[in-house]
């Protein structure tokens, strides 16, 4: 018998329970890789399914965690052998199949991309779900033909981990960024990764009217609801919004004015089943544009048995930029 530490949560008639404990390699879900997990990260998702706060977990007992960097231990897959160094997010990884925050996972194979060139295991969780997802962010807008000389460029979360990395990679590829945040006393740290302007979410966190001054060409959105429609209401003609969370909410209180008066674009960004080929092309070009020294500044680092304690945190916004939960 194989058993290893994981954080696991419960469900019973007194509702959800989350504890720290020794689990059974042979009651792990299906797949054909099996990985030592050396490496995950803490995300919002991880906090709403640690703490219970949205029905994130659809299956019990489950354990959390969405991302990981790890080297394989055994393989029936074609493209994988035992000692390949791996990296997985999204497929539900914590949500539906047993996650990361634990010593060991088996996954579908075809869930897991290779280790890229450039990053270490540590750094690869630094970047994590919410580095992958502010790359695609920044894709989507390239793809639309955005440049930076079309104007600035909004961040909104700019101090959470989709945030932090989204202002990171606009900054190095010549954007003006501007960074709004709730907690105007990161203001320094926001000036370090690249932000050029500071503004209080507070701007865009109140209802406000269908059309505003036009301020921003671009913008990367981890907020959502009446955040999202303010930032809408002020992009600039022929402009686009990357949306890709819901910090403030899932609804969405907007008009068609952005849309048909200004030809503004609304751009989802899916990170949980992005086809291999999209996948691997964004893990790619963290590796050789991220600014490593802009990662290991926005990167705290936290041990596999404390990372329990931290999911009311990252959803209260008291959590910075990118945490790596050391596990291996």
């Amino acid at each position: 018998m194989v058993r290893f530490k994981a954080w696991v949560i419960e469900k019973g008639e007194a509702g959800q329970t989350l504890s720290f404990t020794d689990f059974d390699a042979a009651d792990l879900m299906d797949g054909d890789v099996t990985v030592r997990v050396t490496h995950s990260g803490l995300n919002y998702k991880d906090g709403l399914a640690m703490t219970g706060r949205s029905p994130v977990v659809r299956r019990f007992p489950m354990i959390p965690g969405i991302d990981f960097s790890g080297v394989v231990e055994t393989s029936d897959h074609p493209d994988y052998t035992p000692g390949d160094a791996v990296v997985l997010t999204g497929w539900g990884v914590g949500e539906t199949h047993l996650g990361a925050y634990a010593e060991r996972a088996r996954v579908n194979g075809d869930w897991l991309v290779p280790l890229p060139n450039g990053l270490s295991p540590a750094q690869a969780m630094a970047v994590g779900t919410a580095g992958y997802t502010a790359m695609l962010c920044l894709m989507a807008i390239e793809a639309h033909g955005l440049t930076p000389a079309d104007g600035p460029a909004l961040v909104t979360g700019a101090s959470g981990g989709v945030g932090s990395v989204a202002v990171a990679l606009l900054a190095r590829a010549g954007w003006h960024v501007i960074a709004s945040t709730g907690r105007m006393e990161e203001a320094d740290y926001l000036r370090g990764l690249g932000a050029s302007e500071i503004i209080d979410r507070e701007d865009l966190a109140k209802p406000g009217k269908p059309l505003g001054k036009e301020r921003w060409a671009a913008a990367i959105d981890a907020v959502g609801s009446t955040t999202l429609a303010n930032v809408l209401a002020q992009t600039k003609s022929d402009g686009a919004v990357a949306a890709c969370g819901l910090a403030q909410g899932m609804d969405l209180p907007t008009s068609v004015a952005p849309f048909i008066l200004r030809g503004v674009s609304l751009l989802g960004i899916n990170s949980v089943t992005t086809p291999r080929p999209k996948r691997r092309a964004a893990w790619a070009r963290l590796a050789k544009e991220l600014d490593l020294a802009a990662l290991a500044a926005m990167t705290n680092r936290v041990g596999l048995a404390e990372v329990g304690r931290l999911g009311e945190d990252i959803l209260s916004g008291k959590v910075r930029g990118r945490t790596v939960v050391e596990i291996g």
